[in-house]
């Protein structure tokens, strides 16, 4: 389907309901539909306010959440095309998972602190294994997708709730109750000092002290994980990794 800013009509009731203070809590099948209304409120009021938007199918959270504001939140029953980390597919059956994104102020260790937020927010058996994903019982139940997009950064949050792929975890918690909790740890953890950060990061990792194969650029290399840097990285037998994917052994 293809929409055309200039022959969009909005009936003059709806757009006086858009102001810069106001909470907007939309559901569509359409998402591209809400885009275009945040953009025409944007030039009516300047600014859009944050906004919660819900969707039965999207194709990514992220994509929705790109244009909008900080402080917004897109949740979704189901993503066409979901994506991980290093462009990796993200699946389930519509209304299994959390999806969700967040659009936050960009921080260099922000997959961090979404990841100890998603972790308590879930209860004391996750744990987490660097860089973005999180474990029940040694399996993963969630993963963790920051996108940098200008002056804003959207952090996605996939938990797996009634369904999961092979060798998967599944939560089996309330949705909306575990999302109320998320969203109040991902406050406090989003702007948390930095040592905060990377000491709470620590006692909650699966990954500190084990035994890991790192594959990076063409690269596999094995050794112990024995640290994080200040920015995040992994300490593998004093070799600091910054991206690539890490399997623990």
């Amino acid at each position: 389907m293809r929409l055309r800013l200039s022959k969009l009509r909005i009936a003059p009731a709806v757009m006086r309901t858009i102001k810069p203070t106001a909470m907007s809590i939309i559901t569509t099948s359409v998402a591209a539909r809400w885009i275009l209304i945040v953009l025409l409120a944007y030039r009516r009021v300047g600014q859009p306010s944050p906004t919660v938007v819900r969707l039965k199918s999207v194709t990514s959270t992220q994509d929705v959440a790109r244009p909008l504001p900080i402080g917004s939140i897109v949740i979704a029953d189901h993503q066409a095309a979901g994506r991980g980390r290093l462009d990796r597919r993200w699946e389930s059956p519509p209304g299994t998972a959390l999806l969700v994104s967040f659009v936050l102020s960009p921080n260099p260790v922000l997959s961090l602190a979404a990841g100890i937020a998603a972790a308590q927010a879930c209860g004391a058996d996750v744990r987490l294994k660097w860089p973005n994903d999180l474990l029940l019982g040694g399996a993963k139940v969630g993963g963790i997708l920051v996108e940098v997009a200008s002056a804003t950064a959207i952090c996605g949050i996939g938990i797996n709730l009634t369904w999961a792929p092979p060798g998967a975890a599944t939560l089996n918690q309330d949705r909306e109750r575990l999302l109320g909790r998320l969203r109040k740890e991902l406050d406090r953890w989003a702007s948390a000092d930095l040592q905060d950060v990377l000491d709470r990061w620590r006692e909650l990792s699966d990954t500190l002290g084990r035994r890991v194969r790192v594959e990076l650029a063409g690269k596999i290399f094995e050794g112990v994980a024995q640290d994080i840097g200040p920015g995040g990285e992994l300490i593998v037998d004093g070799n600091s990794v910054s991206f690539g994917s890490v399997t623990h052994l």
